[in-house]
């Protein structure tokens, strides 16, 4: 990627699948020592819940969190490692949802360790939650913000639904209770919507139904040494660029029940100088929302493969 400045992403929940992290753990004794370590923090063995599974498991709130960290990490100091060229020209990092703690331990927040125990206690937070409701999430593709929401208000009827994640053109991701989802499906395909997918999810992330989870993730920012961060680091609550711990902290806390606004922290990044972007972890979900933002961006990717 032949650019002087680019941003690192890590994707969120929803990337992880079986065998992620397996070519990273072959091809680096990095890869290999991380995970590790995080078996010993997390007491039970991650590299083999992210090489076998079973995927049920895995996909478990409390299970992938720690997870996509992980693989996340593992890809960013694999790259380091390896080609540390690539990593030459970064001055920026963002993630989705979950990503985002990958990516203040990138630029420098966070020790590993103590970002995945971090990790590991808001997805046992979330999980939580998430296990006291009846509730999830699912795309809607094809579909205005304004029309998606002008439609959640008509068929709530007094539950919470809302879009959560604001990925891309024509792709918004809507959180809130089951019973209302079952009536937003049906609502949104007549409104136009080319799809409605439901996704892999516990609950209703970034909905006031996580709030049960605030508190403990809050008491943990706040027991976690947390430092300025050395490149800027974009949260997903606003969309800007942020380097002070205090200031990273407090996002974090407010983070789970806050809409992530993706779409318009790639193009803050871009209005603020970023040529291309690098996706570090598993899967391709971020940079296919990139093509839907600025198809002529320059993307690649690290971590299945050395893509």
């Amino acid at each position: 990627m032949d650019v002087s400045t680019a941003a690192i992403l890590f994707p969120g929940q929803g990337a992880q699948d079986i065998g992620m992290g397996q070519w990273l753990c072959e091809s680096s004794p990095i890869a290999n020592e991380l995970f590790q370590q995080a078996n010993e923090i997390l007491g039970y063995d991650l590299q083999a819940l992210c090489k076998d599974g079973p995927k049920e498991r895995l996909d478990a709130t409390e299970f992938s969190q720690p997870a996509l960290f992980t693989v996340g990490m593992a890809a960013a100091k694999v790259l380091q490692d390896q080609q540390p060229e690539r990593l030459a020209n970064i001055k920026a990092t963002a993630g989705l949802s979950l990503g985002e703690y990958t990516a203040v331990c990138f630029a420098g927040g966070l020790e590993f360790a103590d970002a995945l125990r971090l990790v590991q206690r808001r997805g046992q937070a979330m999980q939580a939650a998430a296990d006291a409701v009846e509730s999830g999430m699912a795309s809607v593709i094809g579909m205005k913000l304004d029309d998606l929401q002008a439609v959640c208000d008509q068929v709530k009827e007094g539950d919470v639904l809302r879009p959560a994640n604001l990925l891309c053109p024509g792709n918004i991701a809507v959180s809130g209770h089951q019973t209302a989802l079952a009536r937003l499906e049906p609502a949104v395909l007549e409104a136009g919507a080319m799809k409605f997918i439901p996704l892999t999810v516990a609950g209703a992330f970034h909905t006031s139904l996580m709030e049960p989870a605030v508190a403990a993730l809050s008491e943990a920012l706040a027991e976690m040494p947390i430092q300025d961060t050395q490149i800027p680091v974009y949260s997903n609550v606003d969309a800007a660029p942020h380097q002070s711990a205090d200031e990273i902290r407090s996002l974090l806390s407010r983070q789970v029940t806050q809409p992530v606004l993706w779409e318009a922290s790639i193009r803050k990044m871009i209005d603020d100088g970023i040529e291309g972007f690098l996706e570090a972890g598993t899967g391709r979900i971020l940079r296919g929302t990139l093509k839907r933002i600025q198809r002529k961006l320059p993307t690649d990717g690290f971590g299945d493969e050395a893509s």
